[in-house]
């Protein structure tokens, strides 16, 4: 790699392909992973606060939106600069995965809480009662002005589908995606990671002056997690839906902060969770369980 080239979504790679016992030499797209290094500064201190493992691109929005979620930012005014790493003494290579926040503060903020679940992986998240803690002292249960049609629910992971570019090509990647209440497409993202994915989106937001997301409903590959929700509380997102299960942590989190939980949106079907009255369904019926009768 040049010390200017900054690595891509994809990378080919040299690969024997096996089509029943033919063997051919080819190469294939799989998704890029390298690290991320988030930097924060201010009053002339500077801090290393977290690494994760991310696909590049959106690095910006990654940063920030992590930073957003965590409550280390609150708006873009606190926000002064954000850049690629030039300092001398980091390998040059990996001059693309650093990120330096410069933020509009006096002095960098305490950041003991957080400390302590760093560094993480493109899989992981957070200690989980340490953040439905600092979560219960930041935020506050989210309104219920918000509607979604169950229609615009199961509709989504197909317009995901046809929006996830990099996952077309490498088959690799998780997504997030933003769709209005009339289910039309706002924003997607891609990366190893969900909650990757996650901050890449609140980051676009932040940096469009567009939070919090109280108009909008996400969409996440694969499952939810509670740190995903806790993610979803922060940006103000009402509706979060998976095309796979919730946890048991995911699902108290939602209830908890009044977030509508969908789970296993495929087909026709879906599971909601939590706060199922922000969800309105067109000509369907309700069945008692055996249970319940």
């Amino acid at each position: 790699m040049r010390l200017d080239e900054r690595p891509g979504t994809a990378t080919s790679v040299p690969i024997v392909a096996y089509d029943g016992t033919v063997a051919r030499r080819t190469t294939d797209d799989v998704a890029t992973e390298e690290p991320l290094e988030i930097r924060v500064t201010a009053g002339g201190e500077t801090r290393s606060l977290a690494m994760t493992m991310r696909t590049p691109g959106n690095d910006f929005e990654l940063a920030v939106g992590f930073l957003y979620a965590e409550g280390v930012v609150r708006s873009l005014d606190d926000v002064r600069e954000i850049s690629y790493c030039l300092d001398p003494e980091v390998d040059p290579v990996q001059r693309y995965n650093v990120v330096n926040v410069a933020l509009a503060f006096r002095e960098l903020p305490r950041m003991q809480p957080l400390e302590r679940h760093f560094t993480m992986n493109s899989a992981c998240g957070v200690c989980g009662k340490a953040t439905i803690d600092a979560l219960r002292t930041g935020r506050a249960p989210l309104d219920d002005g918000f509607e979604i049609e169950l229609e615009a629910i199961l509709a989504m992971p197909e317009r995901m589908r046809s929006a996830q570019r990099v996952f077309a090509s490498t088959g690799g990647l998780h997504a997030v995606t933003l769709f209005d209440r009339c289910g039309d497409l706002v924003a997607v993202r891609e990366d190893v990671g969900r909650h990757n994915a996650f901050d890449k989106i609140v980051g676009w937001g932040l940096m469009e002056r567009r939070l919090p997301f109280s108009d909008c409903a996400a969409l996440v590959s694969g499952r939810a997690s509670y740190e995903l929700v806790q993610k979803s509380v922060a940006a103000g997102i009402c509706v979060l839906s998976a095309v796979s299960a919730p946890s048991s942590l995911a699902i108290a989190l939602a209830r908890e902060f009044n977030v509508t939980l969908v789970g296993f949106v495929r087909g026709s079907r879906c599971n909601v969770y939590s706060a199922p009255a922000r969800v309105k369904p067109a000509g369907t019926r309700s069945e008692t369980s055996a249970e319940e009768r």
